[in-house]
């Protein structure tokens, strides 16, 4: 190994060493890491300025923009206030509803702009029931995620894989080919996650702004739930729980358009999602629906710091050419058996390099590995292209595995080994249940 590899791989076991630690803010320690890339030249200024840049950043910058208007004109609010009456009479099954809708939007539209959304509606209606937030909040992200695995166009890697593998004179998928496997994943894992994420996520919730040493003007105005009356009528009023907006109908109106119209753009591959979220927001100043204050207002910079500093650690993998050795290792280990032991091999490294590295960049180092090795075996490349699918997305182990994890991890004020402790089972359960699903709907 070079000394940029060996710096590399010390840099990454320290991040997450200290992420597990928790002493420290997430988004400091991973711009640390990046600091310490970039000081000892495993990455290049020009290289960091890019993962500032990156289309993920941007993505999410604008959504939070739009989501923060959607806020203002106190639709939320009115979506709080009749989640909270239905979960009123039905308790944690109306959450479990929520989140089950957040997933089956996920298979036809972006995930992360459906957990961007859900999110608060999600923390807000637990606490006025008197409900631990942390316990659906990992959950939101972990379905939205699955649902997103049910079709083609459910996530941004399964449209790349099947790019890359035309590419590669593989026939294209259709956009319900891949469901039977997407199903019987998000099936198996939601049953897991109902019945197991309240007992792993145990004990009282830090305070996001404890946590990050900061406190937004919401945050400062939520009253505890413990100082609430949760009896009676109060559960209907959710005045005491937040600050609520005045409903303003034209803002809502042309805010949820926006959002729309971003969403349907990018689904239909008009224009990149990043592009679509960043000319929303902008469209919601020139509009006045918001005002350039209010957008900076609505920016989550600690979270927006926090993945592109963990982008950094990423690039600098590929750059120093750890990730490609890792890779390499990866794909020896497979050579000279079976196709069945080769399919689950494979799925183990996709989802290894995914907790690692961005799913996105898995699909690319991979998906011509997974043609590569089917054409080695003498066996069809089909069942290894919809494993790299699954695997590239299935990363529930790790905050950083998923960029929707990020987003519940600061908002419910997670514990790096919180989602270790109901992400890991989860990754194995979906490892066996997709390879079972992969062997039985696309023979070799």
């Amino acid at each position: 190994m070079t000394i940029e590899q060996i710096m590399t791989l010390v840099v990454l076991v320290s991040v997450v060493v200290a992420l597990i630690a928790d002493r420290m803010r997430a988004d400091v320690i991973a711009l640390s890491g990046a600091a310490i890339l970039l000081v000892t030249g495993a990455v290049r200024p020009s290289e960091v300025q890019g993962a500032f840049a990156s289309p993920a950043i941007l993505t999410l910058a604008s959504l939070f923009v739009i989501a923060y208007a959607m806020e203002l004109s106190g639709l939320l609010d009115k979506a709080i206030e009749k989640a909270v009456v239905l979960c009123r009479r039905t308790g944690a099954a109306g959450l479990w509803g929520l989140i089950g809708m957040s997933g089956f939007g996920s298979a036809f539209l972006n995930n992360t702009p459906i957990v961007v959304v859900a999110a608060p509606v999600i923390r807000d209606v637990a606490k006025s029931i008197g409900l631990d937030p942390r316990r659906f909040l990992m959950p939101l992200s972990y379905v939205a995620v699955l649902g997103g695995s049910c079709t083609l166009i459910g996530t941004s890697t399964n449209l790349l894989v099947d790019d890359m593998a035309r590419s590669s004179g593989q026939a294209p998928f259709g956009i319900f080919e891949i469901t039977p496997v997407g199903l019987a994943m998000a099936a198996v894992g939601g049953l897991y996650l109902v019945l197991f994420t309240g007992k792993l996520v145990k004990g009282a919730p830090t305070p996001v702004g404890e946590r990050e040493g900061t406190s937004s003007r919401a945050d400062v105005e939520r009253h505890s739930v413990s100082h609430v009356d949760l009896t009676g009528d109060s559960l209907e009023d959710t005045k005491v729980y937040a600050e609520v907006h005045e409903f303003q109908p034209r803002m809502a109106l042309i805010s949820v358009a926006v959002f729309i119209g971003v969403i349907a753009v990018a689904a239909i591959n008009l224009v990149p999602i990043a592009a679509a979220a960043f000319a929303g927001a902008v469209l919601l100043i020139v509009l006045r629906v918001i005002s350039p204050d209010q957008a900076y207002a609505g920016l989550r910079p600690e979270i927006l710091l926090l993945i592109a500093g963990m982008v950094v650690i990423g690039i600098a993998m590929e750059q120093t050419g750890l990730a490609a050795e890792v890779t390499q290792w990866m794909i020896g280990s497979v050579n000279g058996v079976g196709p069945l032991t080769a399919l689950i091999l494979l799925y183990g490294a996709t989802l290894l390099l995914t907790e690692l590295l961005s799913n996105a960049t898995v699909a690319v180092l991979l998906t011509p590995v997974a043609v590569a090795l089917a054409e080695s075996l003498g066996v069809s490349p089909r069942p290894f292209l919809v494993t790299i699918m699954m695997a590239a997305s299935a990363a529930f182990a790790t905050p950083f595995g998923y960029q929707t994890n990020v987003l519940v991890y600061q908002m419910g004020g997670y514990r790096y080994m919180d989602f270790v402790k109901v992400g890991l089972p989860l990754n194995l359960l979906t490892w066996a249940v997709a390879v079972a699903a992969i062997h039985h709907y696309f023979p070799f």
